[in-house]
């Protein structure tokens, strides 16, 4: 099957409305090999996975009503990985490819324009991309297994579909909820991206977790939690603190039986007002664990859904030319998107690979890149026995990434750190 054009999904539409000339919400997912990358044989993959996967490999572009995606034409040419993960994509980069694949040493590296995918979606790429690199380069057979995709296959209608039209609920739910404390730092110069990741035994993650009686994103949603309140207690009295509430992306993919390649994650704002008393730990792990519970249903989100879908059809709005469009959605975005959060935690969970595969694979990663108006974002993803959590940052103050990580040892989950901090002056 052949298309060569997309219409953007519902949660693509509002990234190129309210981007900047300093930030596009970009997302990365990398392996790291046992053996150093072949850039020619990496090139040659690439160029055989564009029948699969029509919809990554796209350009952005502008029409009278809407923005659109068109084929390339061409795969993106391979590049070795440069200055910090997630430089910023420009209008000239996106109108070219909304893709890049890099590389340095033995790690594949792919970042997304999230108008293409989310993270679901650019994890599957990646694997199926590294599964034809190791294929080519070592001769051997990787069996489409797991997330790892049949690159002779024909894509789908289903794995083109803009799933949010197809599970769509009637009634719009409310976006109203409380402003959130805002994270604040020295922003660094030149667009510059702190990473710090945390490793940790996989095992003894999901036992801490166990232990407060909920899953490994809730347990990590509430270490983050209490370290934001922790900052936000040093900063200002309690009596004029302001909700603390982290932003947990929800795989609708899950809810709905979905097989999308393309975007299909909702948000959710899960958290407490530190202005009702104390929280333990505990608590914390409690009260975002049945927020979670509630929210995130299919009948829930289908309001959420909603809420986001029920505008597109509304014949003002579809005959509304482009400018207004993108007028009225930065509006939008900046009163009810990312005020009502803290930051990101964003959990693509445990990957298994072929068993075929599994040799040649040392890790794999996912970063989330910072948002528009708030400067911290954390990522998670485990393979095997080990759990990387990359905690991204405009700012220059390291406090939030030291609370969070050093009270994860307090915990008895010993963390082994790594930064792309080589004691450069801001």
């Amino acid at each position: 099957m052949t298309r060569q054009w997309f219409r953007l999904d519902t949660a693509g539409l509002i990234f190129p409305a309210v981007r900047s000339r300093d930030w596009a919400n970009a997302f990365r997912v990398s392996m790291t090999l046992t053996e150093d990358i072949d850039p020619d044989i990496l090139q040659a993959a690439v160029d055989d996975l564009k029948p699969r996967f029509p919809s990554l490999y796209v350009r952005l572009k502008t029409g009278v009503f809407w923005h659109y995606l068109e084929d390339c034409g061409t795969s993106p040419a391979v590049r070795e990985d440069y200055a910090y993960p997630l430089t910023f994509m420009g209008i000239r980069e996106v109108s070219r490819c909304c893709l890049r694949v890099l590389y340095y040493r033995n790690r594949i590296a792919v970042e997304y324009y999230h108008v293409l995918t989310d993270g679901t979606g650019g994890s599957i790429y990646l694997q199926t991309l590294a599964a034809r690199y190791l294929e080519r380069r070592f001769g051997i057979t990787i069996p489409p297994t797991g997330q790892v995709l049949d690159f002779r296959a024909a894509p789908s209608e289903e794995e083109l579909e803009d799933s949010f039209h197809r599970h769509t609920g009637l009634r719009a739910s409310s976006r109203r909820e409380a402003d959130a404390f805002r994270l604040t730092g020295t922003k660094t110069r030149d667009g510059f991206r702190y990473l710090i990741t945390g490793i940790l035994p996989a095992d003894k993650l999901l036992a801490a977790a166990h232990e407060h009686h909920c899953s490994v994103t809730v347990f990590l949603a509430a270490v983050m939690a209490e370290a934001v309140m922790g900052i936000q207690d040093e900063r200002c009295p309690r009596r004029s603190q302001k909700p603390v509430k982290i932003t947990i992306p929800i795989n609708m993919r899950r809810l709905y039986n979905s097989r999308t390649l393309r975007n299909f994650v909702l948000t959710l704002n899960l958290g407490v007002d530190p202005r009702n008393g104390d929280y333990s730990l505990y608590d914390l792990c409690q009260a975002i664990r049945h927020q979670l519970a509630a929210e995130a249903t299919p009948q829930a989100m289908a309001g959420r859904i909603a809420a986001n879908v029920l505008p597109q059809k509304n014949p003002a709005i579809r005959l509304a030319p482009l400018f207004i469009k993108n007028a009225v959605m930065g509006m939008v975005y900046a009163s009810t998107g990312e005020k009502k959060g803290c930051l990101n935690v964003s959990n693509l969970g445990r990957v298994t690979l072929p068993e075929s595969m599994q040799p040649y694979a040392e890790r794999m990663e996912f970063i989330v890149g910072v948002q528009k108006s708030y400067p911290n974002n954390c990522a998670v993803l485990t393979l095997g026995n080990r759990t990387y959590i990359n905690m991204i940052r405009s700012i220059r103050e390291t406090e939030l990434e030291r609370r969070f990580f050093s009270r994860l040892v307090e915990l008895g989950i010993p963390v082994e750190i790594e930064s792309n901090d080589d004691g450069r002056s801001d």
